[in-house]
Formats: C-alpha cells, sequence, structure tokens
C-alpha cells in the first residue's frame, strides 16, 4: 500500500498494490497495520455503501459528540471526494482536501474524525463504500455549507448547481456551525 499524504497532515490518500491478470484483480483494502504505523489507532464499527447519479452532492457531513473517522472508496464510476477541518484547535482549522476517487484508480480517502465529509459524483453514476469508526447517531449528524466561501471548496461542478437534499442546501455556514474543540 503506498500512502500519500496530502495538504492536510492527518487525512490519507491510500493506493492500493493491484494484483491482475487475465482473470481480473486482486488487492488488499484494508490492514490496521497500516495506520498503526503511522500512530493511528481505530476500531471500524459501521461499513456503509451508497450509490448517486451525476451532479449530486452529498455533504458536507459530521457527527458531533460522537465523530466518525472514515475511510472512502469508489467501487463504481468516479467522485471528487472532500475533507474539511472542524478542529478549531487545529492549525488546519476550515481547510479542506479534494481527491478524485474512482472505480479504475482504486485509491481511498482516510477523513479522521473531526472533519466534515462530503462528494460530487463526476460519472454517471458512482458506488461508494466507507468504514466508520463510529456508529451513524442521528442525534449528533451535522452538515456544513458544500458551496461556504469562507472554505472556499473547488468542486468540479459539471452543469453549475448540483443536485443536494433539503438538509445539504440548507446546512449552515462554517461560522455558524457546530465545532470539535
Amino acid at each position: 500500500m503506498n500512502i500519500i499524504s496530502t495538504a492536510i497532515p492527518e487525512v490519507l490518500i491510500l493506493e492500493p498494490v493491484v494484483h491482475g491478470d487475465h482473470r481480473g484483480f486482486f488487492l488488499e483494502t484494508f490492514r490496521k497495520s497500516w495506520f498503526e504505523e503511522r500512530d493511528i489507532r481505530l476500531d471500524f464499527v459501521q461499513d456503509n455503501h451508497s450509490r448517486s447519479g451525476q451532479g449530486i452532492l452529498r455533504g458536507l457531513h459530521y457527527q458531533v459528540n460522537r465523530p466518525q473517522g472514515k475511510l472512502v472508496r469508489a467501487i463504481e464510476g468516479e467522485i471528487y471526494d472532500v475533507a474539511v477541518d472542524l478542529r478549531q484547535s487545529s492549525p488546519n482549522f476550515g481547510k479542506w482536501v479534494g481527491v478524485t476517487l474512482s472505480a479504475d484508480n482504486k485509491q481511498q480517502l482516510w477523513v479522521p474524525p473531526g472533519f466534515a465529509h462530503g462528494f460530487y459524483v463526476t460519472s454517471t453514476t458512482a458506488q461508494i463504500v466507507y468504514k466508520c469508526t463510529e456508529y451513524y447517531s442521528p442525534a449528533d449528524d451535522r452538515s456544513l455549507l458544500w458551496s461556504d466561501e469562507n472554505i472556499g471548496v473547488q468542486w468540479p461542478l459539471l452543469d453549475g448547481q448540483p443536485i443536494l437534499s433539503d438538509k445539504d442546501q440548507n446546512a449552515p455556514r462554517l461560522k455558524d456551525a457546530e465545532l470539535f474543540p
């Protein structure tokens, strides 16, 4: 596994070694020791699977009180995946990292607890799977406005306005959001 650093040191891109031949391919998608070698202690408790059409933007989502770390990968199509640092004590508070994840590149993004996460579908459809370090908690579920100019995520929008849920369309800006210490 090749681990690629990003502009925010805690957010990592994982690039697997793919073993392939005429029958197909094989790759490891997770090995706890990869994280332990970087002093990241985690325990995944939930796996999620999402399917979305082109132009759909999901996020930016996070949980207060029960923050989730997420290991995200695309198993069909392509997404632009984003992590925003919501830790007020961090030197990277309010900064973001974005990466293209696809079934073809087989890369994954590690989004640590304390970050908002979202993605935009650039292919006709996309399916993503992601492991979470904490259970989903509806009472702790929050959204951050995807287009907050104070964060400035450069989404690769295909046709102007993305397709959003009501929750995401009406999410608060960073200055009004519940944040982490």
